[in-house]
């Protein structure tokens, strides 16, 4: 070999020398040294990974915890942790541990260690019952690995353990059981991020949390609380807020007796009920608050007993009154199309059996159910609105559609809508955008007529498309492509249409003069771009069915 050919490898090495070198090594964090391990992912790029990061201590039960008191040597942060103790998804069984209280750090270089990046943290969905940072596996790919998104976007991507279904949120609803624990787990991983992220590369002044159904919730709570003032920059809701009936126990003594009368606590007063629980084995705990308990005569979503609650602390108000609180924090907020099949499908079974009808005195029974607060008279008006499109002789898919409709609009578009409209209304800098995510269905048995369902965007968000192709088509690609596009170039800028990622189109903000919002699916042109998102419902549940006086409330029937 010659001597330019000599040249040429050894700067060939020294490149490639430097590519290798492009990882964090043992990180430095407040409570040890950390570390991952370091992925190659192609010519110049690599990504560190650090799984299972101990960011508080296991916690006491019932109680907020406490910082983690640290550890000497070099953690190996390689395995994921368990999640939070919780029940399976049968409920017959648990699965999971009380020290959970950890998170995950996926960072990507260039041929240099990354500095300045923005930060997104993911809080998971599951009700407040169920779920885990990692998501569920299948062949060790996780679905909530952030991998896709810190190689495509260019951003940090933090996903955070925290305590779930009893443990999580059981409230007596007074100091002695002030509840929202797994609210309080989050807030100490936020922190956490803020302040260590810059250790790994992330700039902890650009932090955007991120969820999906109860930790799209999560994520509007996060930044209504006072806690987090300063701590978050900007924020997505996937499917979920504050204000969704489901996201808010009003009243959580209620539930809080019924999980005491299961595991055999004396419920006399709320000192002695929850002196007894304190000590009461968790797996009985944790298997007393599931759904089966909870075999309610009404719309499933008021079985869901075990959630947030008005503390008088982390959220010292309802709400709806606290969102000053994110006066300066960029907002996403958006549903799936058809987010409410889920429920619909539990509630009035009839809607996925294709040869089966649905009577229309089952949709107007779901009303009575859902409106229960309002009494006969909500019921009736809701009806009239429902059905005024559909004719003398409506079909049997056209009153299936009403049934997801009615469920989507009530359990999830309206109280987005209406957190949209708040948050507008308080901002102080904080942009505001809104989006219908519209993929049809990939479920096979589903009716051929099914948008988007619940959680159905996940897949595209975490780039599952890219990491088993053989699964999708190139359209499901796409619109991966646009999602990752969309939420990075916020987490950078705070405008999903201005960053490092090209998108197909703008996405303008919802303003006061014009309410628009971004229909994402598969083929995004200027045309995706609409205004007042299903207005005359949108209108009747924020308006004229709040205005309606409440009749008295009952506890649900058991």
């Amino acid at each position: 070999m010659g001597s330019w050919g000599t040249v040429v490898c050894l700067a060939f090495a020294v490149c490639v020398g430097t590519a290798s070198a492009a990882t964090l090594g043992a990180v430095l964090t407040e409570g040890g040294m950390v570390e991952g391990t370091s992925k190659k992912l192609g010519f110049r790029k690599h990504m560190d990974v650090f799984k299972g990061i101990p960011f508080a201590a296991q916690p006491g039960r019932f109680e907020v915890a406490k910082p983690h008191p640290g550890w000497s040597g070099l953690l190996k942060t390689t395995e994921f942790k368990q999640r939070c103790l919780q029940v399976t998804l049968t409920q017959s069984s648990t699965r999971g541990s009380e020290d959970c209280l950890y998170l995950n750090i996926w960072v990507p270089h260039g041929a240099q260690v990354s500095t300045g990046l923005p930060v997104m943290v993911y809080l998971y969905g599951g009700a407040f019952l169920v779920g885990g940072s990692q998501g569920a596996n299948f062949l060790d790919n996780y679905l909530y690995s952030g991998e896709e998104i810190v190689q495509r976007g260019k951003v940090i991507v933090v996903s955070v353990n925290y305590r779930v279904g009893t443990l999580g949120f059981l409230s007596t609803g007074d100091t002695n059981g002030p509840g929202n624990y797994g609210l309080w787990d989050q807030h100490m991983g936020i922190a956490w991020v803020h302040r260590n992220i810059k250790a790994f590369g992330g700039d902890p002044d650009n932090i955007t949390l991120f969820g999906e159904s109860a930790g799209s919730a999560s994520v509007n709570f996060q930044i209504l609380t006072p806690y987090n003032k300063g701590l978050v920059r900007r924020a997505i809701s996937q499917s979920g807020v504050a204000l969704s009936p489901w996201a808010l126990s009003k009243d959580p003594l209620y539930w809080a007796k019924q999980i005491a009368q299961k595991v055999g606590c004396p419920t006399d007063t709320t000192a002695s009920m929850m002196g007894c629980l304190k000590i009461t084995d968790p797996v009985a705990l944790t298997l007393a608050g599931n759904l089966k308990l909870f075999n309610i005569n009404e719309p499933v979503v008021y079985g869901l007993g075990l959630a947030p609650v008005v503390d008088g602390d982390f959220l010292p108000e309802h709400p709806s009154n606290l969102f000053h609180n994110a006066a300066e924090v960029d907002y996403i907020a958006g549903t799936n199309d058809m987010d409410g099949h889920l429920f619909a499908g539990f509630d009035i079974p009839s809607v996925n059996e294709r040869w089966t009808p649905t009577p229309p005195e089952d949709l107007y029974g779901l009303l009575r159910g859902l409106t229960k607060e309002k009494g006969e008279r909500a019921a009736n008006t809701s009806y009239d609105l429902y059905t005024q499109s559909w004719g003398a002789e409506p079909t049997k898919e056209t009153i299936k559609k009403t049934v997801v409709e009615l469920e989507t609009d009530f359990l999830f578009l309206a109280p987005t809508q209406a957190a949209t409209h708040l948050h507008l209304k308080h901002s102080k800098g904080g942009r505001t955008y809104s989006y219908v995510f519209s993929v049809p269905s990939r479920i096979p048995f589903f009716p051929s007529w099914m948008g988007a369902d619940h959680a159905e965007d996940l897949q595209y968000v975490f780039g599952k498309p890219f990491t088993t192709p053989l699964a999708y088509f190139p359209r499901h690609r796409d619109v991966s492509k646009y999602l990752i596009a969309y939420w990075t170039n916020f987490a950078w800028t705070g405008n999903p249409s201005d960053g490092g990622s090209k998108v197909p189109c703008a996405w303008p903000a919802y303003t006061k003069v014009k309410q628009q919002y971004l229909e994402i699916n598969t083929k995004i042109t200027a045309s995706s771009v609409k205004e007042n998102l299903r207005s005359p419902f949108m209108k009747y549940w924020g308006e004229t069915f709040r205005s309606l006086p409440t009749v008295e409330s009952q506890p649900p029937t058991i």
